[in-house]
């Protein structure tokens, strides 16, 4: 299934899609955007929650997998676990 996120810009922090559309890439220092994390993850530079590990993150993505996108926890479970950890944040 990760193979299958690859065909699109993600954040390399939440692996969530980016999108000039949608407005969801996060910033650098000097208000320009940021290719590689969206907004919920970087602001102004910085990574909004600078001290949170790998294990928050995955928790985190399959709680708003589950909640917000309604997917199946197992499911959520297999895709957050098997491709968060592949992301530029995370390496």
């Amino acid at each position: 299934m990760a193979e299958q996120l690859t065909d699109k810009t993600r954040c390399q922090s939440c692996g969530m899609p980016l999108s000039k559309a949608f407005g969801n890439h996060g910033t650098l220092a000097d208000g320009q955007m940021h290719d590689e994390y969206c907004n919920i993850c970087f602001h102004q530079g910085n990574f909004v929650k600078p001290d949170q590990t790998l294990a928050e993150m995955i928790a985190s993505s399959i709680e708003n997998m589950v909640n917000e996108v309604g997917m199946p926890r197992a499911q959520a479970e297999q895709l957050a676990n098997s491709f968060i950890p592949t992301l530029k944040r995370w390496q």
